[in-house]
C-alpha cells in the first residue's frame, strides 16, 4: 500500500518515468503484462480460498467455545467485590490450558471483571465471525 497511489492487487496507471524510476526500482509495483495479470488472478483466487476456509475454521472454534465457561477461583471483599481484575492475558492463558490458541489482543472485555458471578466476553476469532465466551468468578 502506498499513500495515496494505490492498494495492494490494484492495477494503476502512472507515468513511465514514475513507475521505472521510483515504483518497480523500489518493489512496490510491477509492471502491467499478461503474466504478471494472470499470476495477480491467481492470487486473489487463492486468498480468497484461504480466506472461505478461515471463516470455516473460526466458525467451528466459535461453536466450541460458546459451549466452553471459564471458572476463576477469586479472592472477594464484601458485597462480592473481588481483588483485582481479571485481565484479558489470564483468559487467554487460561483458554491455551484447553488446548485453544486465542491471542489476548482477541477478548474484547466490556466493563471490568471485578465483581463475583457470571461474565461473558467477546471474542474475535475473525474480521466475521465473533463469539461470546461464558467467564464465572467464584
Amino acid at each position: 500500500d502506498l499513500k495515496k497511489q494505490g492498494k495492494v492487487n490494484e492495477i494503476k496507471e502512472v507515468s513511465d518515468g514514475y513507475a521505472t524510476n521510483f515504483l518497480i526500482k523500489n518493489g512496490y509495483a510491477v509492471k502491467y503484462t499478461k503474466t504478471s495479470n494472470e499470476i495477480l488472478n491467481t492470487s486473489l483466487k487463492n486468498k480468497a480460498i484461504q480466506e472461505e476456509n478461515d471463516i470455516k475454521e473460526a466458525t467451528k472454534l466459535k461453536q466450541q467455545l460458546e459451549k466452553t465457561e471459564l471458572v476463576f477461583n477469586v479472592k472477594s471483599g464484601k458485597d462480592g467485590r473481588t481483588f483485582g481484575t481479571i485481565s484479558t492475558k489470564q483468559i487467554s492463558e487460561k483458554l491455551n490450558e484447553l488446548n485453544y490458541k486465542i491471542d489476548k489482543k482477541q477478548i474484547v472485555i466490556d466493563g471490568s471483571l471485578n465483581s463475583i458471578g457470571t461474565h461473558y466476553v467477546k471474542l474475535n476469532l475473525h474480521k466475521k465471525v465473533e463469539c461470546s465466551l461464558k467467564i464465572v468468578l467464584k
